[in-house]
């Protein structure tokens, strides 16, 4: 894990000890939108117009939230119309790398070796973590967004009057409940994994841990009484909320000591998981070896031996009963 500075790229862990052993994540830095005619999008400017072929994904299998965007492309069908590549999962003291490995697509635009090389193409003085996933565009030869939850709504929409498969994961009247849920998901379930992983101080880790599982109980009860988490129809709070479920017995209860309960111990939220996974083509973007490989053998920080656990097993493809 690093940083760049001025464009200088730097093999640096997360400050904590600054934050009383809290994890701050870091805001993303390139928030522009693809809209359907270029306008500008709800943040950053103008001048993506979605285009067959204009914009390449630069994704990985092992984050979430990459996880998202992989997820979406498939989805709304954008296959021919936004090209992917991914990386490796194993991130040491050059970052996110595309060296050769089961499911790495290696960058076409420039050869990169590394990740970060993309984010100096974009911006030669860029400071700043380097992340999956980036968005670039080939036509203005930049990052038009590292900000998933933002990439999934251009892929939502942006690309329909080119041929995307219908759906909308997004819709108007459920905005306001969708919104409310990303809310606290975000903050206590996405981002309450890494609270609670990453922490450095007993206070700090059980502050995350603690509100983790309130979450879940919610979840569980909420889902106990509807197939989605906005009732019938799947949006993109569900997805969501998926890629992290999906991790979460493979490498959060361990590796980030998420450990209260499994999500195999809920019955409800553990059939909602299969239930999604089994959604079109979602399991063909999960890949859970880049997970437990990326998790276990890049943060020396966390388990100094790279020692990946041989289990758990989890089948995700048997019967959910939630029709």
């Amino acid at each position: 894990m690093g940083l760049l500075v001025d464009g200088v790229w730097r093999d640096q862990w997360y400050d904590t000890k600054t934050h009383g052993g809290r994890f701050e994540r870091d805001a993303a830095r390139f928030r522009n939108f693809v809209t359907a005619d270029g306008a500008p999008g709800p943040t950053g400017s103008g001048g993506f117009k979605a285009e067959a072929g204009r914009y390449h994904l630069y994704a990985a299998y092992f984050c979430p939230w990459a996880h998202r965007t992989l997820i979406f492309r498939e989805l709304k069908g954008l296959q021919n119309l936004v090209d992917v590549s991914i990386t490796n999962w194993l991130m040491r003291e050059n970052g996110i790398t595309f060296a050769a490995g089961d499911g790495v697509i290696a960058d076409p635009l420039f050869n990169a070796r590394y990740l970060y090389e993309i984010y100096r193409a974009a911006k030669p003085d860029y400071t700043g973590r380097v992340t999956v996933p980036v968005l670039w565009d080939k036509e203005k030869r930049t990052i038009v967004s590292n900000e998933s939850s933002e990439i999934i709504r251009m892929f939502n929409e942006a690309f329909d009057r080119l041929g995307a498969a219908e759906g909308d994961y997004y819709p108007e009247p459920l905005r306001p409940e969708i919104d409310t849920l990303n809310r606290r998901i975000y903050e206590t379930v996405n981002n309450g994994v890494y609270r609670a992983g990453f922490a450095t101080s007993q206070e700090a880790y059980e502050e995350a841990v603690v509100p983790l599982f309130e979450t879940l109980d919610f979840l569980e009860e909420r889902l106990s009484r509807q197939r989605y988490l906005c009732g019938n129809v799947i949006t993109e709070a569900d997805i969501r909320l998926l890629t992290t479920l999906l991790r979460f017995d493979i490498v959060y209860v361990g590796h980030f000591k998420c450990n209260i309960r499994r999500i195999a111990d809920y019955p409800v939220l553990f059939a909602y998981v299969r239930d999604l996974y089994q959604t079109g083509s979602i399991a063909g973007t999960f890949r859970p070896d880049h997970i437990k490989n990326h998790y276990y053998q890049s943060h020396l920080q966390i388990n100094p031996t790279g020692i990946v656990p041989v289990g758990p097993q989890i089948d995700f493809a048997a019967p959910h009963g939630r029709g």
